[in-house]
């Protein structure tokens, strides 16, 4: 399949998403929410930003709706790409073509007016994201985004957090001082080939112990394992590595999690994951059905659709 528009060059190397995912054998609870996936354009109709650091394949609305109707979900988070900098429009435009089955996550700049805020709240968005990933972004200074924090708390957004996880020490003040809910992107990217119970993510664990309003994203096995996808004979156990990370994060703060697919895997060097088998994974981590309705179920529609919660 070609997913790319005569417009944009695609980042050499770069990886299309996977388009004949399996279907999944795990069977999510009715109503779960797909809490962590983009939109990529399509680049002729919502142009990728001039300051991007990668050009991605096109991935629409519609292929990720078809998606969640694959994977048996009920409803999306879709958040702000990188590619398309502080240009929310293409992922605007996905929560108001889903029939109220999507809410967003923005990235925004200090000079974003009160009445573009309100309409992006009124379109279904309700938290924006910072990006602490070097490679990612350019850096914004901290009092900028501690003002813009202030600013979408009083819509009752919350703030989404991406960083790495040898940075939490020097981003930890910074974190601590945000006014809002902390949802922390694939559990402030741990590194798996360490211990579990080994320092590093005993201060996350610490971090979210601490701080009640922090929740985090179990999601992204994929970019976390250091033992590579899953066997071609579609082993359930992929990525197994990364589980009893999750888990315990799972087990630890039940009611502060998230999951996503985070299709279509922007960035991905080595290969590029089945999402059916990502959706399999998720009984390793949440292995009782309390457990994975309160991910699947509970916690996202309390964050993000108080009003059916």
């Amino acid at each position: 399949m070609e997913l790319q528009n005569t417009q944009f060059t695609k980042t050499p190397g770069w990886l299309d998403w996977y388009a004949a995912p399996s279907k999944p054998r795990f069977k999510v609870p009715a109503g779960s929410v797909d809490a962590h996936c983009h939109v990529f354009g399509p680049g002729a109709e919502f142009p990728f930003a001039p300051e991007r650091k990668y050009t991605p394949c096109d991935a629409s609305k519609q292929q990720l709706y078809a998606l969640r109707d694959h994977l048996g979900f009920a409803r999306n988070v879709v958040v702000q790409a990188t590619c398309h900098g502080a240009d929310n429009r293409a992922m605007v435009d996905a929560l108001t073509h889903s029939g109220g089955r999507a809410r967003g996550v923005a990235t925004v700049k200090r000079s974003v007016g009160d009445a573009e805020l309100q309409s992006m709240h009124d379109a279904g968005v309700r938290g924006v994201r910072f990006n602490f990933v070097k490679r990612l972004v350019d850096f914004t200074p901290k009092e900028e985004l501690i003002e813009i924090a202030g600013r979408i708390a009083k819509l009752g957004w919350h703030v989404v957090i991406y960083f790495e996880a040898v940075d939490l020490p020097e981003l930890w003040d910074f974190f601590t001082a945000l006014p809002t809910t902390v949802v922390v992107d694939h559990m402030g990217r741990p590194d798996v080939g360490k211990p579990v119970d080994g320092p590093e993510f005993e201060l996350f664990v610490k971090f979210m112990r601490q701080h009640p309003n922090v929740w985090s994203k179990v999601s992204c096995p994929e970019r976390l394992s250091v033992k590579g996808p899953p066997a071609l004979n579609g082993e359930q156990n992929a990525y197994r590595d990364v589980i009893p990370f999750a888990r315990r994060i799972v087990e630890t703060f039940p009611d502060r999690v998230l999951w996503g697919t985070d299709w279509p895997h922007p960035n991905l060097k080595d290969h590029m994951p089945d999402d059916g088998l990502l959706v399999d994974f998720i009984p390793h981590i949440a292995v009782t059905p309390e457990l994975q309705h309160k991910l699947l179920v509970d916690n996202p529609m309390r964050l993000y659709w108080p009003e059916h919660s």
